[in-house]
């Protein structure tokens, strides 16, 4: 390495490792701050001789690793419990004790290369290529079996002078002076730069291609393209009746539910109560899941008239002196259970919507069925609003 007229250090080697250390400490109570010790191995006691005072290594780990843990403890809480629910087991959206093993694993993963890229970018400051030391006979007598020490110039007492006699008087065995390297300018179009960049571009366009567009239809390597797996609808040649999409296992229980006490009895004795008040909104959607799963056989009104021109076997009237007097959780039984001809719609229509269901037919019973004391009412209503 070519070396400029620029001084850059004062460097002095020692034999033995108490001398290096008494060296440092001397260097340390004369007021120097600017200078280190290159020993060939770790020497115990050295950074008390020095004066350094407790590394800052151990609080970017504990920065890092905190942050690493907590951010993929946040990430993994956000995307199964918030963004994308997935119901695994009957456990909770966010059942930490099954996040724990990847929390302490990025915690541990973040920590040690940031520490890493801490500890060569900012501690040591590398890559640094051209550091003074390199290449000189003082770096490579330190690296083997003496004991070295050396001041900069950009300590505020540093003196030549001064610094060679003080190494001397230490017991000091050589003392070199460390000049700083000349800088080398290399232009970017040089021809040999220029054709190391065709080359990395080539190899790396080259083996990307054969990689994707060979490699992966390779066997072992076409796994991916051929996956032993099932698309929506898609005919299946392992079940019996060649249907890849399965209905749930009989006794499956849906998270936050309780199942259906009555499900498969004809007539129960006994029969649920109906949970909800007849609201406007909910009278609407009443209105809306009969015309779409009713209406076909019972017809539009309940009447028992299929809208659909004998498609659907015609069902009976919903307006029968024996359906009128069926409590509201008969009602709800029939469309949970299905009756006769009629399937069961729990799969089809959610437990809010069967009772919207059945307060709308009772809607249709009470306009088919009208009272006297109904008309009265209502005509006592536009009296009032009226007035």
């Amino acid at each position: 390495m070519a070396r400029s007229n620029n001084l850059h250090s004062v460097a002095a080697i020692f034999d033995t490792p108490n001398k290096i250390i008494k060296a440092a400490e001397k260097v340390r109570d004369e007021g120097y701050n600017k200078f280190d010790v290159n020993t060939p191995y770790p020497l115990h006691g050295m950074d008390k001789a020095m004066g350094l005072s407790s590394s800052k290594v151990g609080f970017v780990t504990l920065f890092c690793g905190l942050f690493g843990g907590s951010f993929i403890l946040l990430f993994m809480w956000w995307t199964l419990a918030k963004n994308y629910q997935l119901f695994i087991g009957g456990k909770p959206f966010f059942a930490l004790p099954a996040f724990i093993p990847i929390t302490f694993e990025i915690t541990v993963l973040i920590g040690a290369v940031s520490t890493f890229i801490a500890l060569i970018a900012v501690f040591f400051k590398l890559p640094f290529n051209n550091h003074p030391l390199h290449d000189t006979d003082y770096m490579k007598t330190v690296s083997v079996d003496k004991y070295g020490i050396y001041i900069t110039t950009e300590d505020p007492k540093f003196d030549k002078e001064k610094i060679i006699s003080l190494f001397k008087s230490l017991g000091a065995v050589s003392t070199d002076l460390i000049y700083l390297p000349k800088q080398e300018k290399f232009s970017m179009f040089n021809l040999k730069f220029v054709l190391f960049l065709i080359f990395v571009a080539a190899g790396t366009s080259g083996s990307t291609y054969l990689l994707l567009n060979k490699l992966m239809y390779i066997t072992p390597f076409d796994w991916m393209e051929f996956q032993e797996k099932y698309t929506p609808q898609e005919t299946s040649l392992f079940f019996g009746d060649r249907r890849s999409m399965r209905t749930p296992v009989d006794g499956t229980v849906a998270k936050g539910f309780i199942p259906y006490p009555y499900k498969g009895i004809a007539n129960p004795t006994e029969v649920l109560s109906n949970p909800t008040i007849p609201t406007e909104d909910l009278l609407k959607m009443g209105k809306k899941k009969y015309l779409t799963f009713c209406s076909p056989c019972h017809g539009n009104f309940a009447e028992g008239d299929s809208r659909l021109n004998g498609q659907f076997p015609n069902g009976p009237t919903l307006h029968s002196d024996k359906i009128i007097k069926y409590s509201d959780g008969m009602l709800y039984h029939i469309i949970t259970n299905g009756q006769n001809a009629m399937p069961a719609y729990d799969l089809q229509i959610t437990r809010h919507e069967r009772w919207a269901i059945v307060d709308y037919i009772r809607v249709l019973q009470r306009a088919k069925n009208a009272k006297n004391s109904d008309l009265v009412e209502i005509k006592k209503e536009s009296t009032t609003n009226g007035q």
